[in-house]
């Protein structure tokens, strides 16, 4: 069972897939805006994305840090197990525990979970109680907008267990690693940014969803909570990003590192 892997000055980051499978409505529905010429270029981006009669395929990211003298962190949690609250849509079970096992990491060693939001498809190995010894990182505005379901099976457990860290906008979590507010796909969408030396990797969650973002990052989202807020969050993470040594490491996309500009 393959994996990619990256490493920078001081850290090895893993970029482990838990799972890939179609999206449960057609792409033309989830991008509404975007043009042939637009899906023809996101299509020679990541060919691997377009399946059967034009579906969208996604993979699901997850992204461990191993910092070479300190914590290991995780980035999102997957689909999760059968039982998982992304069983409705998503293929689960999830394959994360073969995928931390291959990378040499024990579920009870991570000691950090950064969510970047309150979607099935982010949190299911942590609602299933996959890292007991980790503190949860979540912005308040998901955890004060999470639906009962996601309250009942991941935010309360975590609190009453004293596991969860909630944030407000942009933190500092570890000497390296930020995690940047970055609303409008959920309220409290973040993404975690990674520096080392003069490299900067931003696991972006869903902040871009798809290759079509790669091509033309204005183009709005149909479960975007807020398609102008998450819009602005794009062009100012991709701005902020630009003209230094950065790479994207996306959730859905086939391939999980992107450079950027490069």
């Amino acid at each position: 069972m393959g994996f990619a892997r990256r490493g920078l000055t001081g850290a090895t980051v893993f970029a482990l897939c838990d799972a890939v499978g179609p999206f449960f409505r057609p792409r033309t529905e989830a991008f509404p805006d975007a043009t042939a010429s637009a899906w023809a270029a996101a299509d020679r981006l990541d060919p691997a994305a377009v399946g059967p009669d034009g579906q969208w395929v996604l993979h699901f990211h997850c992204y461990a840090i191993r910092f070479d003298a300190g914590p290991t962190v995780l980035v999102d949690a997957g689909i999760g197990p059968t039982e998982a609250p992304a069983r409705a849509w998503a293929p689960v079970p999830g394959r994360l525990p073969e995928q931390l096992a291959a990378a040499g990491i024990d579920p009870a060693d991570v000691d950090i979970v950064v969510l970047t939001h309150l979607h099935t498809d982010h949190v299911g190995w942590a609602a299933a109680d996959l890292f007991p010894a980790a503190r949860h990182v979540l912005q308040r505005a998901d955890a004060d907008a999470a639906p009962p379901t996601l309250v009942e099976s991941l935010v309360e457990p975590l609190r009453t267990t004293d596991r969860l860290q909630v944030v407000e906008g942009d933190t500092t979590l570890l000497p390296g690693l930020d995690l940047r507010h970055t609303p409008g796909h959920t309220p409290g969408h973040q993404v975690a940014l990674l520096r080392a030396g003069d490299e900067t990797l931003a696991m972006t969650g869903d902040l871009l969803l798809h290759a079509l973002h790669l091509v033309d990052p204005t183009q709005p989202y149909l479960f975007d909570t807020d398609p102008d807020a998450a819009r602005r969050s794009r062009l100012a993470m991709l701005d902020e990003l630009a003209g230094g040594r950065a790479t994207l490491a996306t959730s859905h996309p086939t391939e999980p590192f992107h450079l950027l500009g490069r």
